[in-house]
């Protein structure tokens, strides 16, 4: 188990070290966090979306290894769409046009595997190393548990696969679903 900054310190080096795709896999609906998050929460969509632009620019450049690397995202969604992933999709169009491959799963079409609980939210690096992303009550990211079994690796691997390959393309999901909705109210 890492905290969220042992996560981080633990994370950058792995992902330089990338020898295979990276993958990430949201399923969580809600979270708490970033500047332009708090922008949107205050009822300014307007400057929440700029920050999101601003704030992609220099991200990208820090998560650009030296080597080219296929970078995939499947993102669940559950309807209505929440505020936060409302404003998540607009971040995920910068980076989609950019750096990532990203399909969009409905939370049905994945109701079969999730027998007991949800799907994890994780983050794997080729075979170097796997992370299942934690996050306490108030969804604040909370640190990470790291996976380092090869096997297990492989067999998530496999697993994403098959999910990326049911997913939606995310642009199409995105001028549909996301773009034609009002700005959201967040109540605190």
């Amino acid at each position: 188990m890492l905290s969220a900054d042992e996560y981080l310190d633990d994370f950058w080096p792995n992902f330089h070290q990338l020898d295979d795709v990276f993958w990430k896999l949201e399923r969580r609906q809600s979270f708490r966090g970033r500047p332009s998050w708090v922008a949107m929460v205050e009822g300014d969509w307007d400057r929440s979306l700029k920050l999101v632009d601003d704030g992609a620019r220099p991200v990208r450049e820090r998560e650009r290894p030296a080597r080219r690397l296929r970078r995939r995202r499947i993102r669940i969604v559950e309807q209505p769409v929440t505020p936060y992933l409302q404003w998540e999709m607009h971040l995920l169009a910068l980076r989609e046009a950019t750096v990532e491959q990203v399909r969009v799963l409905d939370a049905g079409e994945v109701a079969e595997i999730e027998i007991g609980r949800r799907l994890p939210e994780l983050v794997v690096l080729g075979t170097v190393a796997m992370y299942e992303v934690t996050y306490d009550e108030s969804g604040t990211h909370s640190g990470a548990r790291r996976i380092d079994d090869r096997e297990v690796i492989t067999a998530c691997q496999g697993e994403l696969d098959k999910l990326f390959e049911r997913g939606e393309e995310f642009r199409p999901y995105y001028e549909r679903e996301i773009v034609p909705l009002p700005a959201p109210r967040v109540s605190v």
